[in-house]
């Protein structure tokens, strides 16, 4: 499927290229028999505005559509501008140059672009400052750059729980934010697995030139059961019933579980979940205080009774 998904992308790449273009030239030029052309060309003619007129006149685009700009990744911009290099140029036909060189202004523009975009974006993105420090460099813009590029980053991570501050290179996949914070989700090379970063733990970051593959990682399934971002190794369901006052507020939370939720007639609401990380649970349902009372599991019912009892000593 994959095979047929970056055909398909070629095929329409030299149809923009090469406007009237022939289902055999298509055919040669994506190392296929002309049949498998025609094929998918049915397919293209559902997703694109692609025309053949007759035969003999070829495929082209209908009106002024015209696909994305070049993105060309590293290895094709570096082989293209080698290409003058390897070509005879008393053999080049008039116009090679110019053509060359509009080419090559086009994907330094985009590149330029591009990163002008993710520039904005970072300075758009506003974070605090950990409590503990005066202020916090913004490592954003080069983590999304290197999330978009697949380009693996040299860091130094401090960690809190052991006030020790590491060397760390990492593979980044996914930003995360959570709680006014962003994660970064990637897979860590000196623990080799899958580890989540705070990022205002960063101390410094910079983008490499080597370029990594997720593979078959599925952020869905790394977070499944998981309440906020922290993960636990033991999944545990819990029921807790929601008064009517808040009960379309919890509604309207955005999560990463699927709850199951039933409506009573007074308004009130049963919420049952199952979450692998017990105290992450337990501070989101504290903030809702009696208006959520938990009714299952009963060991945590009685450890947040036991927790109150404590709360009142400390406050008579």
């Amino acid at each position: 499927m994959s095979d047929k998904l970056i055909r398909i992308f070629n095929i329409l790449t030299a149809i923009q290229a090469n406007p009237g273009i022939s289902a055999n030239d298509l055919a040669f030029k994506c190392e296929v028999d002309v049949r498998t052309i025609y094929r998918d060309m049915e397919l293209i003619y559902l997703i694109a505005p692609v025309t053949n007129e007759g035969k003999g006149t070829g495929y082209r685009f209908m009106g002024r559509f015209a696909m994305t700009p070049l993105n060309f990744t590293e290895q094709e911009s570096l082989v293209f501008s080698m290409l003058p290099s390897l070509l005879d140029k008393e053999k080049l036909p008039p116009g090679f140059e110019t053509a060359y060189d509009k080419v090559m202004a086009a994907h330094r523009k985009e590149k330029s672009r591009r990163h002008h975009i993710i520039e904005d974006i970072a300075d758009i993105i506003q974070m605090g400052t950990p409590a503990y420090r005066k202020e916090s460099p913004n490592f954003l813009q080069p983590i999304i750059r290197a999330i978009l590029e697949h380009r693996t980053i040299d860091t130094v991570y401090h960690t809190m729980s052991r006030d020790e501050t590491t060397e760390r290179r990492i593979d980044p996949y996914y930003l995360v934010p959570r709680d006014q914070r962003f994660y970064l989700i990637g897979y860590c090379h000196s623990k080799q697995g899958i580890r989540t970063f705070r990022i205002s733990r960063f101390r410094k970051v910079e983008v490499t030139e080597e370029l990594f593959d997720k593979g078959d990682f599925s952020i869905k399934k790394h977070l499944k059961n998981t309440w906020s971002i922290e993960q636990g190794d033991k999944n545990i369901t819990f029921k807790v019933r929601f008064s009517a006052d808040i009960a379309r507020y919890v509604k309207e939370e955005e999560l990463f579980v699927h709850p199951r939720m039933k409506d009573h007639k007074d308004g009130s609401m049963t919420f049952e979940v199952t979450v692998n990380n017990e105290k992450e649970f337990l501070r989101w349902i504290l903030q809702y205080g009696p208006s959520a009372e938990i009714l299952e599991p009963k060991s945590v019912r009685e450890k947040m009774r036991d927790q109150l009892r404590d709360w009142l000593a400390l406050y008579k």
